[in-house]
């Protein structure tokens, strides 16, 4: 038995697990952000509240990088643990191992574990949502990158300037990463926005462009054309990497399953791996992928 936790810049998320995949949800409250200290208790009062046995480990998601050789967490939107030493500053202060994961590489493992990755050996979670992420599971582990980084294929100059479908040129923008024409900037919601703007020269929301899209918006309809194939060339060179079995898609843009599927209509030809079944897939888990992410953490890597 062991507590784990889904933590973002407002709110700390926690269940006990008794297993990768058995959780019983302990609510959420606000997250202190700005104090340390207050931190760790509203951590500690959860775990008081779950019942877990003194000793007994903790494991959480959160929305940032965690060095693996250094523990150290980069988190922009929780100042508090952000450069700290997270895992071993907690567990000094808890008296209890704390392992923490990266929260796109816990919904990978909630997917691999529990979701549409069940059963597969190798599974790469992607998350279309305010912009691209991404984590790999082979044989139910996480693989964790040099720095905390892997999976993360919506950085690098890759993405394609000029279009098919409908012949059109794509200018490369500018990455929060300090690059030009990463997937990034367009494979997201926001990168979906900037591409219909870039096209059409008007401001929608991504949920408008891909709604209108089902409509039968010709506008849309073309963006929408424009963005499945420019994430359809990463996306193909990342299978032919990794070679995964299942791609979980969630995010806010993963709730399309219109979405997924012309993605994966997109992609399957251009893989060399030749499948009769569904490559890209909607994601399974949407409520507790966190909870159940962390909680896969701590089980697969022997943190109980």
């Amino acid at each position: 038995m062991i507590t784990c936790f889904d933590i973002g810049g407002t709110t700390i998320k926690a269940a006990v697990a008794h297993s990768a995949t058995d959780i019983v949800s302990l609510g959420r409250v606000a997250t202190p952000a700005h104090d340390f200290d207050a931190f760790a208790d509203a951590i500690a009062a959860l775990i008081a509240q779950g019942g877990a046995p003194a000793g007994a480990a903790i494991a959480i998601s959160i929305a940032g990088v965690v060095d693996p050789a250094t523990n150290v967490a980069t988190v922009a939107n929780i100042p508090c643990i952000n450069g700290r030493a997270l895992g071993p500053d907690l567990s000094a202060k808890l008296s209890r191992p704390v392992i923490v994961g990266n929260d796109a590489d816990c919904f990978a493992l909630a997917e691999a574990h529990a979701g549409a990755g069940k059963g597969f050996n190798v599974v790469f979670g992607v998350i279309l949502g305010t912009g691209v992420g991404g984590g790999i599971i082979a044989d139910g582990r996480l693989i964790r990158g040099a720095g905390g980084f892997s999976g993360e294929w919506g950085h690098a100059t890759i993405v394609q300037t000029e279009t098919q479908a409908w012949p059109h040129k794509i200018a490369h923008m500018a990455c929060g990463c300090g690059q030009l024409g990463c997937t990034d900037t367009i494979g997201g919601a926001r990168g979906l926005e900037r591409l219909h703007a870039q096209i059409h020269g008007q401001t929608l929301s991504s949920l408008d462009i891909v709604f209108a899209w089902g409509q039968g918006d010709t506008q849309s309809t073309r963006t929408m054309t424009l963005y499945t194939e420019l994430l359809a060339a990463p996306l193909a060179l990342l299978v032919n990497v990794l070679g995964p079995d299942i791609i979980p898609v969630g995010g806010g843009l993963g709730n399309s399953p219109e979405l997924v599927a012309a993605l994966d209509a997109a992609v399957r030809p251009r893989i060399l791996r030749k499948l009769d079944r569904p490559l890209i897939v909607p994601a399974q888990l949407t409520v507790d992928a966190g909870l159940i992410g962390a909680a896969s953490l701590a089980y697969s890597e022997g943190v109980v």
